[in-house]
């Protein structure tokens, strides 16, 4: 099982994944501040108008504040929604940075093991 994992991982594009996560990030931001700008709109409550249509009026009326409160409520679930994904965005953007940290890390270790297999397989070659 842990051998499919590292197949899957060794063909990710790190390089890409490293190169895009901050423009990534970026875009959440920007999402984030132009989502955060728009103010929100309270409904408005309905005056009493009554018209020789008095009737449709009101109901015309009802209406247009229910949209009201469904807009509001539908902006405040954006904002919810943006929120998340910068929080998203940026915990994405430090995982590629620990990921890239720790491939490092990998090849620097696995160079001294190299280097240390030389110099053992040279000792025991010479006897020293």
């Amino acid at each position: 099982m842990a051998l499919g994992w590292f197949s899957l991982l060794k063909t990710v594009p790190w390089a890409e994944v490293i190169a895009t996560a901050p423009v990534v990030a970026d875009g959440a931001k920007k999402l984030w501040k132009t989502v955060s700008k728009k103010p929100v709109t309270a409904p408005a409550p309905a005056s009493v108008v009554l018209a020789t249509e008095g009737d449709i009026l009101s109901q015309l009326q009802a209406r247009i504040a229910t949209l009201e409160a469904t807009t509001a409520e539908l902006h405040a679930q954006m904002q919810d929604s943006t929120e998340l994904i910068q929080a998203l965005a940026t915990q994405n953007t430090e995982l590629v940075q620990r990921a890239e940290a720790n491939r490092v890390r990998l090849r620097w270790v696995s160079l001294g093991l190299v280097l240390l297999a030389l110099v053992l397989a040279y000792t025991l070659k010479t006897g020293v």
